[in-house]
Order: structure tokens, then C-alpha cells, then sequence
């Protein structure tokens, strides 16, 4: 197994259907501009509330990446 260094990064995203929703969006978009991405870590979680019902999602990620050779 190789050795790896990663940087990490930290992000949010957010989605009116849903945590995986929020975090898939997050790591969608960063991968637009981010390469190597190799894990992902949920550090906070947070919703609006609106007429007393959840109305969005937010979600705090750390992404960890390979760096290039």
C-alpha cells in the first residue's frame, strides 16, 4: 500500500431534500475543482425550520484529497 498525503478541506452544502442530498452536492461541486477526492467527514449538521417543518438541509464536510504528483 502506498503512502498518502492528503489536504483537507472544509465545506458546506446544503439541500431542501435532505442530508445525503447536501452532502452529495457539496462533494459534486468541489470535485469541479478539487481532484483526487478521497473521503469525506459530516463535522455539523443544521436545518431550517419554516411553518414548523424542516425546509432545508445544511451540512458541514471536511474533504480529504491526494494530493498530485
Amino acid at each position: 500500500m502506498s503512502e498518502h498525503v492528503y489536504k483537507v478541506t472544509e465545506l458546506c452544502g446544503s439541500s431542501p431534500n435532505g442530508i445525503e442530498a447536501a452532502v452529495e452536492n457539496a462533494i459534486a461541486r468541489a470535485s469541479k475543482t478539487l481532484h483526487n477526492i478521497r473521503w469525506f467527514e459530516v463535522v455539523e449538521t443544521r436545518g431550517v425550520v419554516d411553518g414548523g417543518r424542516v425546509a432545508h438541509w445544511q451540512v458541514t464536510l471536511k474533504l480529504g484529497f491526494t494530493l498530485e504528483e
